[in-house]
């Protein structure tokens, strides 16, 4: 499958025709640093053309959690608006849970400074979680659904037409497997859909982008992340497992974590066991 090739008007200084975003200011300027960023802009903008995903004049909530895939994504969105690729109007949104020691003052400290617009929310999910579930138990989805929740609230309170998240193309391979080995089902992260109440969309711009890459951007811009204190001192987690085996397989054959990302986008559903997707028995009706 051919790969759609994008200008992104980024210099090998790191610069564009309209300068950059105050994100970008105490960025690197190595050649290394602005391949990888113009690598991460070129992967995005495959998304969200590919996906027709902005539409001119909408209004996007963009989750903030700290961690460097959020961070990742609100630097490279901001980096296409600037420039005058994005045309919709981004809201940076934190949802504070309730987790121990998380730090209030980084997210506000940090988007004031650059004058990002953001919003700041404090919904106390930490104790709902660990009221409802044992000790030991895993926190992620239950945590992960009620974080959701309030999102889609809040993007309805500020008129957005869309939640937009920063998974990548990692957490989409690792969804699938997960899918595959404990659900029997064939499915990954989409990379847009419509939530059940029909009136916010879930976007994810990053579908393409490498977690390595987006950790390597991450430190190199030093952004100050926020660890999890609830989830990411878990042990044992089905995800950690398909992270490791998906590590794996790359490191034998580099690129594979590439050709599955593709492959994802590349269904032949005759060819699968499907027969919602593909009516097999109308295949007697075609033999000559």
């Amino acid at each position: 499958m051919n790969e759609i090739a994008f200008d992104t008007g980024i210099d090998d200084a790191g610069e564009t025709s309209a300068g950059v975003h105050p994100i970008y200011a105490n960025a690197p300027r190595s050649v290394e640093f602005n391949k990888l960023r113009k690598r991460l802009v070129r992967n995005t903008r495959e998304a969200l053309e590919k996906f027709a995903m902005a539409r001119a004049g909408e209004r996007w909530l963009v989750a903030l959690s700290g961690g460097k895939d959020s961070y990742g994504l609100l630097a490279i969105l901001l980096d296409l608006k600037w420039r005058g690729l994005l045309p919709v109007e981004l809201l940076a949104c934190n949802l504070d849970q309730g987790q121990p020691n998380f730090p209030k003052h980084i997210l506000p400290e940090f988007l004031t400074g650059l004058g990002i617009a953001h919003r700041i929310e404090y919904k106390d999910t930490y104790s709902i979680v660990t009221d409802k579930l044992p000790a030991g138990a895993t926190y992620c989805s239950l945590c992960s659904r009620l974080r959701r929740g309030n999102l889609y609230r809040i993007a309805r309170e500020e008129g957005c037409s869309a939640l937009v998240l920063g998974h990548h193309r990692d957490d989409s391979l690792e969804t699938f497997f997960m899918n595959l080995f404990h659900g029997g089902k064939l499915a990954a992260m989409p990379p847009r859909l419509l939530n059940d109440e029909g009136d916010v969309e879930v976007l994810r711009p990053l579908i393409y982008c490498a977690e390595d890459d987006l950790q390597r951007f991450s430190d190199a811009m030093a952004f100050p992340i926020i660890p999890c204190d609830l989830c990411g001192s878990q042990d044992g987690l089905e995800r950690n497992a398909m992270k490791a085996m998906l590590g794996d397989i790359e490191k034998r054959m580099p690129g594979r974590k590439d050709v599955m990302i593709r492959a994802l986008g590349n269904v032949n559903a005759s060819h699968l066991l499907d027969p919602k997707l593909f009516d097999f028995a109308a295949l007697l009706d075609r033999r000559t």
